[in-house]
């Protein structure tokens, strides 16, 4: 296929989902460095050892997980023009956004009560990259739910029909990528660290 031929809407949609493809490039290569690092860093003396992950992680998993299937719900009605399920489908999908950074802060409050904290005398290194990781990640599910509150809103100015969703598209694609994130994290930090 030639990326110079099409319509001007056809090349700007294509320009569109590339720009979101290199975003989503550079931020898998961000997150295997940090976790590269955190392989690395776990050779360290003063590195904690048999540390399991507080279960509001595991919680927030499911409801991440979940997150992914009601957008998809929400895809399918805008597919068949049913509206008022796509509405009940994207609000879902935003519920489910925000339970699942709750359950991130409950799992910190958990690990902050089991007395590490980020920075200071209480803190080491295998927690630091912890809170790091999750809390970058956190930073991309805010700017997921910032996409998902934006296709919210042209939903119900009615922009988006079965033959026109590329902004839902964008916003699932990318919602789907820090879901699918956020699993690799979780067992990746659950049997790794």
């Amino acid at each position: 296929m030639d990326f110079t031929e099409g319509t001007f809407e056809e090349k700007n949609n294509r320009a569109k989902k590339m720009m979101l493809w290199f975003g989503i490039v550079s931020l898998i290569m961000s997150f295997a460095g940090w976790t590269s690092a955190f392989v690395v860093s776990s050779t360290r003396e003063d590195w904690l050892r048999d540390f399991q992950l507080p279960n509001a992680f595991i919680i927030s998993t499911v409801m991440v997980v979940l997150s992914s299937v009601t957008f998809v719900l929400a895809q399918k009605a805008l597919k068949t023009n049913n509206r008022q399920m796509t509405t009940t489908w994207l609000l879902a999908t935003l519920v489910l956004g925000i339970a699942f950074i709750t359950n991130q802060f409950v799992g910190f409050q958990q690990i902050i009560d089991m007395g590490y904290n980020f920075t200071g005398p209480t803190s080491n290194v295998t927690m630091s990259y912890i809170y790091l990781i999750a809390m970058v990640h956190i930073v991309h599910v805010l700017a997921g739910l910032v996409c998902i509150l934006v296709v919210i809103y042209n939903h119900f100015k009615q922009k988006y029909s079965a033959t026109d969703m590329l902004g839902v598209d964008l916003a699932a694609t990318f919602w789907h990528f820090i879901d699918i994130l956020w699993v690799y994290l979780f067992l990746f930090l659950y049997f790794v660290g």
